[in-house]
């Protein structure tokens, strides 16, 4: 709860409200739309690509550590963006720069949540890893499901650092999926933060298609444009947390979400198993090298999560 029940005399707080306030988050994800669409051309040239890394300096350098990684480097360093995303290959180079944003963005403790850093960081990397998955097998854009997967928590950073920034004591504990902190979000601000997140995603100047699924995540079929995606993303968290969560059974999602996607318990048990194989490939690429460690989030090899 709030350590003052008065957000603002006489005012009605708002998602809107906490964006105005955090704009100095980083901006990073303005990247990704347009590189999606550099990436969706085959005509486009790789110098365009990498003049898009060059306008972020922090992307720039995730780039070049994650290609100095064991994973790309076999031993040999480079020290130019151009030279690391010809290393790393024009196939995975949105991939790339998605860790890169999240590095950014989303690796940070969150004490309203009591969230570390690196547990947002694995559950939103396994987010979209899941949800780029269940796109792939609905035929809907894989990128874009990619992408709404990895931002799908970002407005619990929004409100941990308004809280930060307004001395706010708030403390929100989840209840697991599907409905998260959002009842305690409800009661103490008036709305969720997926809907905060929907609202920074407009500000960052995502399309529609991104920003709707992030803000109906918890009630995907109240989502008047984009429902299939919203359910997408429903239970892309659904296997997020059967492979980073408690060892306990978790129940299977609402049966009318599996229908919408065409998917049977035994499809979704098996896309988890690929969603954990794939983040032990996660694992392998972001390992660096010694000295650049302590400066990125880790992904032990052999941890299953």
């Amino acid at each position: 709860m709030l350590a003052d029940s008065s957000l603002s005399i006489g005012q009605k707080l708002t998602p809107e409200d906490i964006v105005r306030e955090v704009r100095h988050l980083p901006s990073a994800p303005k990247v990704l739309p347009r590189l999606k669409q550099l990436l969706s051309d085959g005509n486009s040239a790789m110098h365009e690509i990498v003049a898009l890394i060059r306008l972020d300096p922090g992307i720039a350098v995730r780039v070049l550590q994650a290609s100095n990684s064991a994973y790309f480097s076999k031993g040999v360093r480079c020290f130019t963006v151009d030279e690391a995303v010809n290393r790393v290959g024009y196939d995975q180079v949105y991939e790339l720069v998605s860790y890169a944003v999240a590095s950014q963005v989303l690796v940070r403790p969150l004490e309203v949540y009591g969230i570390e850093a690196d547990e947002l960081w694995k559950l939103s990397v396994v987010c979209a890893i899941a949800n780029e998955e269940l796109a792939g097998r609905s035929g809907q854009d894989r990128n874009a499901a990619y992408t709404i997967g990895l931002l799908h928590a970002v407005g619990m950073v929004a409100i941990d650092e308004w809280a930060l920034r307004n001395a706010r004591t708030l403390r929100l504990q989840s209840k697991g999926f599907p409905r998260e902190a959002s009842e305690g979000e409800r009661a103490a601000l008036g709305f969720t933060q997926a809907q905060v997140g929907g609202a920074l995603l407009i500000d960052w100047e995502f399309p529609r298609s991104i920003s709707e699924p992030v803000r109906w995540q918890y009630s995907p079929r109240s989502s008047a444009s984009q429902m299939k995606m919203a359910i997408t993303l429903h239970l892309a968290k659904w296997l997020r947390t059967v492979v980073c969560g408690p060892a306990e059974p978790l129940a299977l999602p609402d049966e009318a979400h599996l229908r919408a996607l065409s998917l049977t318990p035994a499809t979704l048990s098996a896309i988890a198993a690929d969603v954990t194989q794939k983040i032990t490939a996660v694992s392998s690429m972001l390992e660096t090298a010694p000295e650049e460690s302590s400066r990125l989030p880790q992904f032990p090899a052999k941890e299953v999560w």
